[in-house]
């Protein structure tokens, strides 16, 4: 009986740490198209991991590489904190852009939202949410708006 007491002790000390260590993680979420972002953030020397890779080989095009650091070169930011996304769903362009509003958000809440940085992040619309999602098929109809081929004979 006291060997379980123990193994129940044990189990609430290590679950007390793991809740602390994600007290040190400032966290953002984006969103974008059908994607979503789930970004934390830590002082540090800069390193981006998005789903255990470094961006530039989860994001080979240089404009969703481009599109991901955005907001820390605007704030100046690039160095100065280690960030690790978990993406998931829509397409890679959705998912680049889910990552730089979650990374926006994250670095505004860790830097206490700096009444600067946040003038800089609104003005290059780092902040805003890109609200276009895509359109649902009707019935009736081919796609979203397109309707069936018509032959008059």
């Amino acid at each position: 009986m006291a060997d379980e007491e123990i193994k129940k002790e044990e189990t609430t000390e290590t679950k007390k740490a793991d809740a602390g260590e994600q007290k040190d993680f400032i966290w953002g979420v984006g969103r974008r198209k059908s994607s979503v972002a789930r970004v934390r953030v830590k002082p540090g020397s800069g390193k981006i991991l998005v789903n255990d890779k470094d961006y530039k080989i989860f994001f080979p095009r240089l404009d969703h590489q481009n599109l991901v650091t955005m907001p820390l070169d605007d704030g100046n930011l690039r160095k100065a904190y280690d960030i690790w996304v978990k993406v998931n769903g829509g397409g890679i362009t959705g998912q680049s852009g889910a990552v730089r509003l979650g990374i926006a958000r994250a670095i505004l809440k860790a830097e206490n939202n700096d009444a600067d940085l946040a003038k800089v992040l609104k003005e290059k619309e780092h902040l805003t949410r890109d609200g276009r999602m895509k359109e649902r098929k009707k019935y009736g109809r081919r796609g979203a708006r397109r309707g069936f081929q018509f032959s008059k004979r």
